[in-house]
């Protein structure tokens, strides 16, 4: 085991995992899920944790836990998913939250927003991403890094590379989910694969979601479903940036074996392909950024098995 994280683990790993532990399945209270991230920010591995995943919605709810203030948030525009109501819902939904952005309680640094379907054949999400990016910036919100989430759907594939075009010309960023509560909810590694190459080569930063729990793809008998792990997409997006190897990066995702992922002092290597630090630096930058997960301890233990985290010495 090492005595010190590497410099290559600390850069792959800083700030990656936002707290959602308002969401499934842990499905924390307020006061429980804040109880969480805040004893998450007194570990030595601190240092992981991102943002406070919130819906705007239950942002004012956010206001009266006892926190020591301001909390970093990443916010969830969740309007309602029905096509013909969502920009109306957003607007109004944005509009009052303006007292809890106003008084500087919570300091909102990110925003998801979950687009809803299309509702012809013959649309594209180029019109609703700029409607969102024109509505961001009505708020005051476009300087914020604003992450697009498109529903997966059976135009989901297809979709991707005029979506990600979309994103990059406004200047907003990409979200994916990775699984969810039912096996339906989890993307294949071909349709994973898709995602991250499309937005590689807009050039479109990516934060992802659900079912990451664990550093490494593996089957979870619990609840019967093959999971995704955030060390095979890191890989991943490091292998679409530099090679656009489409198989090899659908193989990557497919990793299950842990000692694959190894880090050294200067860099990153999985199977036949290093990644030396400057790499692993530019991949957080501009590919992918961090993810949500409703479980802080649980990276943190798997990480620490694999011999990535020093174990923690007890005080």
């Amino acid at each position: 085991m090492p005595s010190k994280e590497t410099p290559a683990a600390h850069a792959a790993l800083s700030g990656l995992i936002d707290y959602a532990g308002l969401f499934p399945p842990a499905a924390l209270s307020m006061p429980d899920a804040f109880a969480g991230y805040r004893s998450a920010t007194e570990l030595p591995q601190s240092w992981m944790l991102g943002r406070f995943v919130v819906p705007l919605s239950r942002l004012m709810e956010l206001q009266g836990s006892p926190t020591r203030l301001p909390i970093a948030v990443n916010a969830i525009l969740d309007a309602r998913p029905d096509p013909l109501q969502w920009f109306a819902a957003a607007v109004t939904l944005l509009e009052t939250t303006q007292e809890a952005r106003a008084d500087g309680r919570t300091r909102i640094e990110a925003i998801e927003a979950p687009l809803p379907p299309l509702v012809s054949a013959r649309e594209a999400y180029g019109s609703s991403i700029g409607q969102l990016a024109a509505l961001m910036a009505r708020h005051d919100l476009g300087a914020l890094p604003i992450y697009v989430e498109l529903p997966r759907d059976a135009r989901w594939t297809a979709a991707l590379g005029e979506a990600m075009d979309s994103m990059a010309r406004h200047g907003l960023r990409a979200k994916v989910r990775c699984g969810g509560t039912a096996a339906a909810a989890f993307p294949s590694c071909e349709e994973l694969a898709a995602f991250i190459i499309a937005a590689t080569r807009a050039g479109v930063p990516f934060r992802a979601t659900a079912g990451l729990h664990h550093p490494v793809r593996h089957f979870d008998a619990t609840v019967g479903y093959q999971m995704h792990g955030f060390l095979n997409l890191l890989a991943a997006t490091l292998i679409a940036i530099h090679d656009d190897d489409v198989a090899a990066v659908v193989a990557t995702l497919g990793e299950e074996d842990a000692s694959a992922f190894v880090f050294d002092d200067a860099g990153f290597r999985i199977r036949g392909r290093y990644f030396d630090l400057a790499a692993i630096e530019n991949v957080r930058r501009v590919g992918f950024v961090a993810y949500g997960s409703c479980s802080f301890d649980e990276p943190v233990a798997d990480l620490t098995a694999m011999g990535v985290l020093p174990p923690t010495v007890a005080r």
